[in-house]
């Protein structure tokens, strides 16, 4: 894509309208502010870059969509399941110990919780969102194909996740352990298990990223559980050998922190991962069997490659 005055007039435009917009919505913050002076230094600065940024808008529209949800709280519009969800983790995965009593998985790792498991736990979780970047990057340099498969299945599986916290906005294990079964609409963010992972390092890493959430109320499906499978299922289409032993790793590994952290259920992550397969699945069918959908599709990463792509 040549720099010309038209382009450089959308993309400079673009980029002060989403500052007014969400100026407006959620008030001016730094990340907004971060992402503008990110796509604008690459979109600027050469053409390899440019076609870089502009092929990745597509998670550009995530972060977008995630970031405008703070001006929408999913508890404005449906009730809240805190005391329901408890109580179904505790029949469905609940486990009685030496007392008699009978826990919640998330219950009974707060009773046991290790050091090894504190920092694996949260290396782990860090992954969560550079693991599908770098992997989208891998595939960029790559397959460019492969790459538009995959952002858009991402972003799919996103949008399916999004819809399901409006219409069932859940409190996380947390929020039961500190406040009970009481809702309560102004809770911020909470680092939960994780801050033990800052408190070993003596660094706000995850206090930081949890002070900024989106929702707390937001904690089923767990989108954490979903990405790294659908990185997975990828590297194991385009056989990325002994990758995918790794990928498989951080899969599991953010699984496990999600409970032993208590930010989310064994519920939250079994729905994460339906609704990555369901992501997946939807995209793979559509692309692959619906006839108008495959040839939009088709059209854009054709008209996206020979003008974005490219050398």
């Amino acid at each position: 894509m040549k720099l010309t005055l038209r382009t450089a007039s959308v993309a400079t435009g673009l980029s002060l309208l989403y500052l007014l917009m969400s100026a407006w919505l959620i008030g001016f913050q730094g990340d907004q502010v971060f992402l503008v002076v990110l796509f604008n230094t690459l979109f600027y600065l050469s053409g390899p870059t440019r076609r870089f940024i502009l092929a990745f808008t597509v998670f550009i529209v995530f972060w977008v969509l995630f970031d405008t949800m703070k001006a929408f709280p999913n508890y404005r519009y449906n009730t809240v399941h805190i005391k329901d969800i408890y109580r179904l983790e505790m029949n469905l995965f609940g486990t009685k110990g030496p007392d008699g009593i009978r826990r919640t998985p998330n219950e009974f790792w707060l009773g046991h919780q290790d050091f090894f498991l504190d920092v694996a736990s949260g290396c782990f979780y860090l992954c969560w969102i550079p693991l599908p970047l770098a992997f989208a990057a891998f595939l960029f340099y790559h397959d460019k194909e492969a790459f538009f498969r995959f952002a858009l299945s991402f972003l799919l599986i996103n949008l399916i996740g999004f819809v399901i916290y409006y219409v069932c906005p859940a409190a996380p294990p947390w929020y039961v352990e500190q406040y009970g079964f009481v809702f309560n609409p102004h809770t911020p963010g909470n680092t939960a298990g994780l801050g033990r992972w800052d408190a070993i390092f003596h660094v706000h890493v995850f206090s930081a990223l949890y002070a900024k959430s989106s929702n707390v109320f937001a904690a089923m499906p767990s989108l954490h559980a979903a990405y790294p499978l659908v990185v997975l299922y990828y590297g194991i289409r385009y056989e990325m050998g002994w990758w995918n032993a790794l990928f498989a790793l951080i899969m599991v590994g953010i699984w496990f922190a999600a409970v032993y952290t208590s930010h989310h259920y064994v519920l939250d992550v079994l729905a994460g991962i339906c609704c990555g397969i369901t992501g997946i699945g939807l995209f793979t069918f559509m692309f692959e069997r619906v006839g108008w959908f495959n040839s939009l599709v088709n059209r854009w990463i054709d008209a996206v490659s020979a003008q974005f792509l490219l050398p």
